[in-house]
C-alpha cells in the first residue's frame, strides 16, 4: 500500500490533480450539505451540463475553457435561482430545463466543429491529464477563495439553510446568501469538471453530504465529517484509478458509493454500539 502511494505521488501530473481535486472535493462537500438540506442538490448536475455547453463553445472558438465557462456557469446559477424563486417553474423543473438545453447546445456545437474527439470525451468524463499548469494555478486560487468565503459567511449560510423565513425575519438578507451559495457552487463545479467530467462532478456534492448525514446529527458535525469523507474518497479514488487503470472520475464515485453504503449500515446500528 505504501509503495502504491509512493509510486502515485512520483508523477507530477497526478500530484497536480490531487491538489486541485482534493480542494474541489473539500469545497463540494461543504456546499453539498447546504444544497442537500435545501433540497437543491441537483443544481450541481444542472450546472455541470451548462459547463459542458460552455466548454464546447470555448473549444470551438479556441479560447481558454475555464475563463469562458466560469462566467457562463455563474450566470446560469443565478438564473436557476431566480427562476425557482420568482416563477411558476419549480427548482427541479428549472434545472432540467436549463441542463438539457445546455447539453443539447454543446452537442450541436461539437458536431459542427471539432466532432466527438478526445477533448470532448474529457469534458464528459474527466481526465487528470486535461489540466494545464495555468488551469491548476487558477483552480487552486478559486478553490481557496470558495473555501474562505464559505468559512467567513458560515453562520449566515447556516441560518439560510435551516430556516430561511426565520433568517429573513431576523434581518439576514437571505437572497444574497442564496446567491452566494449558487456562486460558490458554480465555481466549484467548473473547477472540478476538468478532473471529474460533466457527468460525474455532481457526485462530489451529493455523496459526502448524504454519507455524513447517516452517522452525524448536528450541522457542524455533518459539515466536518462530509469534508473528511470527500477528501479521503477522492484520494483513494485516484489511487484505485492508478492501481486498476480505470477512469479517475468513475473510480472516485465508486469509492464514494462504498463509503455511503458503509455509513448507511453504521447509521442503522444503535447509538451505544456505534460508540
Amino acid at each position: 500500500m505504501i509503495d502504491l502511494i509512493g509510486e502515485l505521488l512520483s508523477y507530477s501530473f497526478i500530484r497536480r490533480a490531487l491538489v486541485v481535486g482534493m480542494l474541489v472535493a473539500l469545497c463540494s462537500a461543504l456546499l453539498g450539505v447546504s444544497l442537500v438540506l435545501k433540497r437543491y442538490s441537483m443544481i450541481g448536475d444542472g450546472l455541470s451540463h451548462v459547463g459542458f455547453g460552455a466548454l464546447s463553445v470555448a473549444t470551438a472558438m479556441n479560447l481558454a475553457p475555464l475563463k469562458v465557462s466560469i462566467p457562463i456557469v455563474v450566470g446560469a446559477a443565478f438564473l436557476l435561482l431566480r427562476i425557482s424563486e420568482n416563477s411558476k417553474i419549480k427548482g427541479d423543473a428549472a434545472i432540467a430545463l436549463i441542463s438539457s438545453s445546455s447539453i443539447a447546445i454543446g452537442v450541436i456545437i461539437t458536431s459542427l466543429t471539432t466532432g466527438m474527439n478526445a477533448d470532448v470525451y474529457n469534458f464528459l468524463f474527466g481526465s487528470i491529464l486535461a489540466m494545464s499548469k495555468g488551469d491548476v494555478i487558477l483552480s487552486i486560487a478559486l478553490s481557496i477563495v470558495v473555501f474562505l468565503l464559505f468559512v467567513f459567511f458560515y453562520n449566515k449560510i447556516f441560518a439560510v439553510t435551516f430556516d430561511e423565513s426565520f433568517a429573513r425575519a431576523t434581518g439576514i438578507k437571505a437572497g444574497i446568501y442564496n446567491m452566494l451559495i449558487a456562486l460558490l457552487t458554480a465555481v466549484t463545479i467548473v473547477v472540478g469538471m476538468r478532473i471529474m467530467g460533466a457527468l460525474l462532478i455532481s457526485s462530489l456534492i451529493i455523496f459526502p453530504a448524504l454519507s455524513s448525514m447517516r452517522i452525524v446529527r448536528n450541522f457542524r458535525g455533518v459539515i466536518l465529517t462530509s469534508a473528511v469523507i470527500s477528501t479521503i474518497c477522492f484520494f483513494w479514488g485516484m489511487a484505485a484509478s492508478y492501481a486498476f487503470d480505470t477512469p479517475a472520475g468513475a473510480s472516485i464515485v465508486a469509492v464514494n458509493l462504498v463509503v455511503f453504503i458503509a455509513c448507511c449500515i453504521i447509521g442503522l446500528l444503535p447509538r451505544k454500539e456505534r460508540e
